[in-house]
């Protein structure tokens, strides 16, 4: 029997008797439909009916909309909802991740960068208050991977870095303070990302730590979580093979499942061994580390009988809410645990007043509350306290006009820009504005058409330009394998091949592994982001307005002894 009264549902008479009452008038279908939390691109009225009205889904995720569409999205979603429904968003870098007004505080690792906690607890504040503002109750976040593998094309800047009690400690105080605003937090991806080299959305990963060290790393940030009283916790598509094998001996390889199938993960570890009692949600199911563990028939019901309680986006909806009903039809889900995944999603509600309040949220509170002047000074702080001047072996800084006037300008840009969702954020343009504006005479580099011996001469360059910046603006995202950056033709035309005959500066705003591919730049710098306040104190720290504050909370130079020189 679930204790309600307890960690971190703290449920009284009154919500555990609605809790009750709501779960005993549900048809079978309808206890089917809560396990669901689907996806809101729209606030198209017919679409958001059909789903609380027609299904009666648990929950929903909202993507970036416009602070407009959000209030109308949710407002729709609760108003015609018979019970409240959970509204999720990835509020990991602040209320950007839901509203396209929304304050980005910075990343993760920018927070971490400052070395202050107390920017992990402004994170989560802005999340929460905006969040909340918004109708909002859920937020996938934070992100308590440890980025161990520096080549891991998703974690990275996403995490607070390499260091487990640096984790630990700023997701911490991100769970307490976006709970304090009536948010659920969700930590994720347990059972821990950032060890492998590879990407669950296109693999099943790997978390291959013994289980001593999965203890001493992963497992104490989840403990801390869970003691402190984190709602819920968000299942990865990844697989811990050491603790699968310490906790079912007679597994075969070939039968270790990712976290989001496993029992022995899922019941065995996290909610057995780690004592949480909260809701466990999956990560997305349309991930290919979730689809091809087993045919999608088996593994939809598999998820729920696992132990997972909300099951996340679905690749058909109709056809994947078949394979649930069959699931609980062939007992792969039995009644029991059924009702039990039900039970903590309705306490999950009442633990946040959902059964108590009109949860439609106003407007009029939301713009002025969705990037307020406050939260954009704290991000201008953030970004203030993050740059990170990681090398500086020519001492060139500060650079001026006086000193360095004419500058060429090498532009790196991936195709999806700052948040890798196909947005290009037009970066290094306003960086070289920025650079202009402060009196430097810009000239952006553009490789010259042929081959051997009819590339632009040595000389020319050198008596030309005063000083190189080079802007490499490429992020991580999801569905990609490497992020290494890709020089032009002919035969890599803008590669750094003038660092010894003119003063270079290599600026990351995304990745902090550059280091690896630009091993013999002199300076380098990671700001970890590219909005407009990271730009503007970027500029007044290499122009000499400002100290480099930041203290990079990974290995920059890649473990490699070239990188140092």
């Amino acid at each position: 029997m679930l204790d309600l009264t307890k960690k971190p549902f703290n449920l009284g008479s009154d919500d555990i008797k609605w809790v009750g009452d709501t779960i005993s008038s549900m048809t079978k279908e309808e206890k089917i439909a809560q396990l669901f939390c689907l996806v809101a691109y729209t606030s198209e009225e017919g679409y958001l009916d059909y789903l609380s009205k027609n299904l009666k889904i648990g929950g929903i995720m909202c993507r970036v909309m416009t602070t407009r569409e959000v209030v109308e999205t949710v407002t729709r979603l609760q108003s015609s909802s018979k019970v409240p429904m959970l509204i999720s968003a990835n509020l990991e870098a602040g209320g950007s991740g839901v509203s396209t007004e929304g304050t980005r505080l910075g990343c993760e690792m920018a927070v971490a960068a400052t070395g202050k906690t107390e920017y992990a607890k402004a994170l989560g504040d802005i999340c929460g208050s905006e969040g909340a503002a918004l109708g909002i109750n859920w937020a996938f976040a934070p992100i308590a991977d440890i980025d161990k593998n520096f080549r891991n094309p998703i974690t990275n800047t996403r995490t607070f870095g390499s260091d487990p009690e640096t984790v630990g400690a700023c997701a911490l105080e991100y769970v307490k303070a976006v709970q304090s605003h009536g948010l659920a937090a969700a930590i994720k991806h347990f059972p821990g990302d950032g060890v492998d080299e590879r990407d669950q959305h296109l693999v099943s990963s790997v978390n291959d730590l013994t289980v001593e060290e999965w203890d001493k790393t992963y497992g104490k940030i989840y403990i801390r979580a869970i003691d402190e009283g984190v709602k819920t916790v968000m299942v990865g598509h990844i697989m811990l093979p050491e603790y699968s094998k310490k906790l079912c001996p007679s597994i075969s390889d070939g039968d270790i499942l990712p976290a989001s199938l496993s029992r022995e993960i899922v019941t065995g570890l996290l909610r057995e061994k780690l004592g949480f009692n909260g809701l466990v949600v999956t990560d997305s199911t349309t991930m290919a580390g979730f689809a091809i563990a087993m045919e999608r028939r088996r593994a939809v019901p598999a998820a729920i009988a696992a132990g997972c309680d909300m099951f996340l986006f679905t690749k058909n909806l109709e056809e994947d809410i078949g394979y649930m009903t069959a699931g609980v039809d062939d007992g792969t889900i039995t009644a029991e645990r059924l009702d039990e995944a039900v039970t903590r999603i309705l306490a999950l509600k009442a633990s946040l007043g959902l059964h108590k309040k009109d949860n439609a949220p106003s407007l009029e509170k939301a713009e002025k509350i969705v990037g307020c002047a406050e939260h954009r000074a704290l991000a201008a702080k953030c970004a203030d306290e993050s740059i990170t001047l990681v090398k500086n072996n020519e001492n060139i800084i500060p650079v001026t006009p006086e000193k360095y006037r004419r500058v060429l300008f090498y532009a790196i840009e991936s195709e999806a820009g700052q948040m890798g969702y196909g947005v290009d954020t037009g970066a290094n343009a306003r960086l070289m504005k920025e650079l202009t504006d402060a009196g430097f005479e810009v000239t952006k580099f553009v490789p010259k058409p042929g081959f051997e011996g009819m590339m632009a001469s040595a000389e020319e360059v050198k008596n030309s330009y005063d000083l190189i910046i080079y802007s490499a603006n490429m992020a991580t995202k999801s569905n990609q394998t490497v992020v290494r950056i890709e020089w032009c033709q002919p035969m890599g035309a803008n590669v750094p091949t003038y660092i010894s005959s003119v003063p270079t500066v290599f600026i990351s705003l995304e990745n902090p592994y550059h280091l690896l591919d630009v091993p013999r730049v002199k300076t380098y710098i990671n700001t970890y982001g590219s909005t407009d306040e990271i730009l503007d104190a970027l500029v007044d720290k290499l122009t000499g307005k400002s100290k480099f504050k930041g203290k990079s909370p990974v290995d920059a130079f890649c473990g490699k002894w070239d990188t140092h020189l």
